[in-house]
């Protein structure tokens, strides 16, 4: 009898065995990455509001907060940053909603050209769209060298024109979306009914785009308060809260007061993300997935108003881009113009040093984010709803915190001895970690998006095949979503090649990164040499999005 029970509970075991490794293994995708989210994310944070407390005399108080509103200059930075912000937001969002109108609701010329002008802004540091205003107008400009007129280009102005640079194309790319979301049919029953052109733009047009352009007037005002590239370069004395951080932390050492900064930054993005977020999902959640695609119809005057405005203001991101790097090419700017290499032979500032470190550390952050990104969707979409809720909340977390504050945080909690991770402080791996956990928000949305279009049926063909979820991993997943890993791949190290404000704090004497480099020169006057890097940059970050779009299109190529 006794050995009859012994032997079925044996198999009762047996049975439960592969059952209990398969929780295991999806409990272990969630816990990693999770782990890593709370040591290089929550714990960091945590320790910036809690140095914002620690006063000059080591006692703990809101001495330092007093101080920070007592001070003229911070309260100043702080109402430019919000008019800045706003002044940013409203002319991104008359352009891009104008652009964005142009590519999907006419026949306009020339989408291919105003396409690939939007993406160059986002193939180099923010910086550079500041540097090509400064080569066309500033003091040594073209204009001025041509015509004699002068401009007062650093300040509010000079600031203004490049932050909206930087965020069109993202306003653009929002706003595309939801003008794609509007169902067709309500234009022809409007038609039906006789309503003008006029009218069906302010009765569906616009209130079919409102959460959109709520979306991208958050996006667009986060972006512009939290960059620190242009306001470095051309924001002259024109003090916002970006580069107060950065004049506190890494010119006075006053990290109490930078804590507070930092803060004040935060508290306008979070309510930002927040806003943004449930504007998202209003939009994009009432989509009809029948509903139909609005195809835009012949209409000569309307399609040569949209050619030439779009196209007009489609070339001034392309000039000011392209005349940094034109500028890499010549002697002396604009004296000199003659056609050279010397600015590429860059000795000062640790020469192309921090772009080999940009490269390894960019495809180190790109690849180990995207096995735990990976991981962590799969999981998240098999544990419990509960569960699967929490780990949600805190993976999307990241995009509400500036790449500033993550930095700052990082020097507060790895810059101590006592810490057992204080020897990844100074190494290019800690700033890899800072850059993806900076993105980590965008990654994970994306990845949760193509995980969640694996079809179920596939998942239960495996399963009723014997697969556990190793193999359910491998047969049916992998091969469903590997064009979506691929493109978070990329799209973490195109950032991580780019990004400014997130490791300026991180940067030491012995590893630096290339971002960091062409600001160093620009600020040591060797704005030839800076225009030269960023335009290696951009090469490097050009050339990855090319063999990008070349992977993902080769299956469809082999299948043909």
């Amino acid at each position: 009898m006794n050995t009859v029970r012994i032997g079925a509970a044996t198999s009762s075991r047996a049975n439960r065995s592969p059952a209990s490794l398969d929780r295991l293994l999806l409990w272990t995708c969630v816990g990693i990455p999770m782990a890593g989210l709370a040591l290089f994310f929550l714990y960091p944070l945590a320790t910036v509001g809690w140095r914002s407390l620690v006063e000059k005399d080591g006692g703990i108080g809101l001495g330092n907060y007093a101080e920070v509103f007592a001070t003229r200059g911070i309260l100043t930075a702080t109402a430019n940053s919000l008019t800045m912000s706003a002044a940013t937001t409203a002319v991104s969002l008359l352009l891009g909603f104008a652009i964005a109108f142009g590519l999907d609701r006419s026949r306009m010329r020339g989408k291919a050209l105003v396409k690939l002008a939007l993406v160059l802004p986002l193939l180099a540091p923010s910086l550079v769209q500041g540097l090509g205003l400064i080569f066309l107008l500033g003091r040594n400009g073209l204009v001025h060298r041509w015509t004699g007129w002068e401009f007062d280009i650093y300040g509010f102005w000079g600031l203004l024109i490049s932050n909206v640079f930087y965020a069109l194309p993202q306003a653009v790319l929002i706003l595309q979306a939801a003008l794609r979301n509007t169902d067709a049919r309500y234009y022809d029953a409007a038609e039906v009914m006789g309503a003008s052109s006029l009218r069906q733009f302010f009765d569906i047009t616009l209130p079919n785009c409102k959460f959109g352009l709520l979306s991208a007037a958050f996006v667009v005002f986060v972006i512009t308060i939290t960059d620190f590239g242009n306001a470095a370069v051309i924001g002259g004395n024109y003090r916002v809260l970006a580069t107060e951080i950065y004049s506190q932390v890494s010119g006075q050492m006053n990290f109490g007061m930078g804590s507070v900064v930092g803060i004040l930054l935060l508290l306008p993005s979070l309510i930002s993300v927040q806003i943004e977020r449930v504007a998202s999902q209003r939009q994009f959640g009432a989509a009809s997935p029948s509903g139909l695609r609005v195809t835009p119809q012949p209409a000569r005057g309307r399609d040569l108003a949209f050619t030439a405005g779009v196209l007009l203001c489609a070339s001034t991101i392309v000039v000011t881009v392209g005349t940094v790097v034109f500028a890499s090419f010549m002697r002396l700017w604009p004296y000199r113009m003659e056609w050279t290499l010397k600015h590429y032979d860059i000795t000062v500032s640790g020469g192309y040093a921090p772009l080999w470190t940009s490269l390894y550390l960019s495809l180190a952050a790109a690849a180990g984010g995207v096995l735990l990104l990976f991981f962590l969707t799969f999981g998240v979409c098999r544990i419990p709803r509960a569960w699967a809720k929490l780990v949600y909340l805190v993976s999307v977390l990241p995009v509400g915190v500036p790449g500033l504050v993550l930095g700052l945080s990082y020097i507060f909690a790895f810059n101590s001895p006592a810490n057992p991770l204080y020897a990844l402080y100074g190494s290019a791996a800690l700033i890899a970690l800072c850059n993806f956990y900076h993105y980590h928000t965008q990654g994970f949305l994306t990845m949760m998006t193509g995980m969640r279009a694996v079809p179920q049926a596939l998942e239960e063909a495996v399963s009723c095949l014997g697969g556990g979820t190793l193999q359910v991993l491998r047969d049916a997943v992998l091969p469903q979503i590997a064009a979506t890993v691929l493109g978070v791949f990329f799209f973490l190290f195109m950032r991580s090649m780019v990004t400014l404000s997130a490791v300026i704090f991180l940067v030491t004497p012995s590893v630096s990164v290339a971002p960091v480099s062409v600001l160093r020169l620009d600020e040591a006057g060797f704005v030839s040499q800076a225009a030269a890097y960023s335009t290696l940059i951009m090469l490097v970050v050009g050339g990855s999005l090319l063999a990008m779009r070349a992977l993902i299109a080769l299956p469809a190529r082999r299948r043909k």
